[in-house]
């Protein structure tokens, strides 16, 4: 058990790493594309102007 830890943590480190890049790519363009549909009027286009 000794032995794997190394390769355990290196495994975990490449996962983790791949999980960071895809979340700060998929999440920052949630954001992105929220504040276009409300920076360009689709969002009152689609819910109708409150």
């Amino acid at each position: 058990m000794s032995g794997s830890t190394g390769e355990r943590s290196f495994a975990d480190i490449i996962t983790s790493i791949r999980y960071w890049v895809i979340h700060s790519i998929t999440i920052p363009s949630l954001f992105i594309a929220g504040w276009l549909f409300v920076s360009t009027g689709l969002a009152y286009d689609v819910f109708g102007s409150w």
